[in-house]
């Protein structure tokens, strides 16, 4: 049985607190989805703004291999709007819970509600769209009026229909038992769309498909409205390599794109967080590691580079002596017993006074046990930064870069910001490196208090972090970035 991914990151991702994407990024993420094989997108509401309307018609004009669908409520404007804009299809719902129908038809009763139900889908079946129809709020329906009201659906010619755990209370064992009885009921393709207000998403939405769901809506990083929807890299994952249902997704892409949708909603994803985030292949507990670089199954469910990703392993208090050993021979260093164990103690201790061990940090170690004094290939030797309240600010700056000199100026929404750019500038001749992550954190209290910055930087697939600790903020900055470079340059 194919079972088809609907993605709602447009839409209802979209609808997470203080996120709004501009036409040209819901552009870049829906081509990103058609790439990950998708089968349907949902890029948005066409009648809930102009933007999201022309989102939707300029992704319906990229001639995308997935179906472009728009939200609806079963109002006749609704559907023009989506047909105007040139959707594929609609994913149209109706109010199935006493609460919803008594919201939005006060006054009205449920037999109302299939009759505006049955007229809007067979309007939109006259404006050339797909329908796929949605019971709303279904899981704190009656279930004998959902089959009625997706019974209405299905004989109005709807091509799909959507069961909605819209405040996200369903647990698996129901979802199984309300699937099951759908799959009675009716003939045409069963969805489920899951919420994940007590953390159940991505399970209710794995329970319905192993029960029979022949579609699952979900986001790319479970991002949407309150606690979010099902995360589609989680199911999808989960299906193919827990319950052997291989979907037709580009597995490799789950993970740049989504960096793609955290970099565009602005919506950081948790290190814990399964599949995508930060720490999902990432050790640093000795005893791990070492069996780790052994044989990566002792760890890890799966491999990274599935998912378009790579182990990393991190140096800290947890370190073990395999850790050491695999990045002294990353580094080409070679130490003795005495030096491992030296080497080993000083990161550990860095650990247990409460820092986080970057790259940089561990380099600078080996070398110190080592005695190999090695020569920077970026040096800053001078540094001017001017803002003020009515200033743009602007950073110069002086590199010395294998010997050559290079002064380059640039402004930047901050002082950090123009320094960074400033120094970017000075290096692009020689590489391209990308900030990845930036941190700040006071190592002590007052005025005076030193800043802990610390980065993350990219070359090509090499990411390092470094560190630079200040008094002032804009130095410390400018420090960690330029350590970063030594680490890729």
């Amino acid at each position: 049985m194919k079972v088809s991914v609907f993605d709602t990151t447009l839409r209802d991702g979209e609808q997470t607190p203080r996120v709004s994407l501009t036409v040209e990024q819901k552009v870049m993420i829906a081509e990103a989805l058609d790439a990950l094989g998708v089968d349907v997108i949902e890029a948005g509401t066409a009648i809930a703004s102009k933007g999201d309307f022309e989102a939707i018609k300029a992704i319906s004009q990229r001639g995308l291999k997935a179906e472009i669908c728009s939200f609806a409520r079963i109002k006749k404007e609704d559907i023009d709007s989506a047909a105007d804009a040139n959707a594929d299809s609609i994913f149209m719902v109706a109010p199935s819970s006493d609460y919803h129908i008594q919201a939005k038809f006060p006054g009205k009763g449920k037999d109302f509600v299939i009759e505006k139900s049955v007229e809007a889908i067979e309007y939109a079946k006259e404006r050339g769209l797909i329908v796929e129809f949605g019971a709303e709020d279904a899981s704190r329906a009656d279930l004998e009026f959902v089959v009625s009201l997706l019974k209405a659906g299905e004989e109005a010619n709807a091509d799909r229909l959507t069961f909605a755990d819209t405040v996200g209370v369903l647990r698996p064992e129901r979802t199984a038992e309300i699937v099951k009885r759908l799959k009675k009921e009716l003939k045409r393709p069963i969805a489920i769309h899951c919420h994940d207000d007590f953390g159940l998403a991505t399970a209710n939405t794995i329970q319905a498909v192993i029960n029979g769901a022949n579609e699952f809506h979900a986001t790319i990083n479970g991002i949407g409205e309150r606690a979010g929807n099902a995360a589609l890299e989680e199911v999808t994952m989960a299906l193919e390599f827990l319950y052997g249902l291989k979907l037709e997704i580009n597995k490799e892409r789950l993970y740049p794109t989504s960096k793609l949708v955290e970099k565009f909603t602005r919506i950081v994803v948790p290190p814990n967080k399964p599949i995508v985030g930060d720490n999902a292949f990432t050790h640093e507990s000795g005893i791990h590691t070492s069996a780790l670089l052994k044989d990566s199954r002792t760890y890890e469910p799966i491999s990274p580079e599935i998912i378009g990703r790579k182990r990393v392993i991190v140096l800290g208090k947890h370190t073990g002596k395999a850790s050491v050993e695999a990045i002294l021979k990353e580094l080409g260093y070679s130490a003795n017993p005495q030096q491992l164990e030296e080497i080993l103690a000083r990161i550990k201790d860095l650990g247990d006074r409460g820092k986080r061990v970057t790259d940089a940090d561990v380099k600078a170690i080996i070398e110190t046990v080592l005695q190999i004094k090695s020569e920077k290939k970026v040096k800053l030797e001078d540094f001017a930064i001017v803002t003020g309240k009515n200033t743009t600010p602007m950073a110069s700056v002086k590199l010395r870069i294998n010997g050559e000199e290079r002064i380059e100026t640039a402004i930047g929404v901050g002082p950090v910001d123009a320094a960074i750019n400033a120094i970017r500038k000075a290096i692009k001749n020689y590489a391209d490196v990308k900030l990845v992550s930036y941190s700040v954190e006071a190592i002590t209290g007052g005025t005076d208090a030193l800043v802990d910055v610390v980065v993350q930087l990219k070359r090509g697939n090499k990411i390092v972090t470094a560190r630079g600790a200040r008094a002032d903020i804009v130095m410390a900055s400018v420090e960690a970035f330029v350590e970063g470079l030594n680490m890729l340059i």
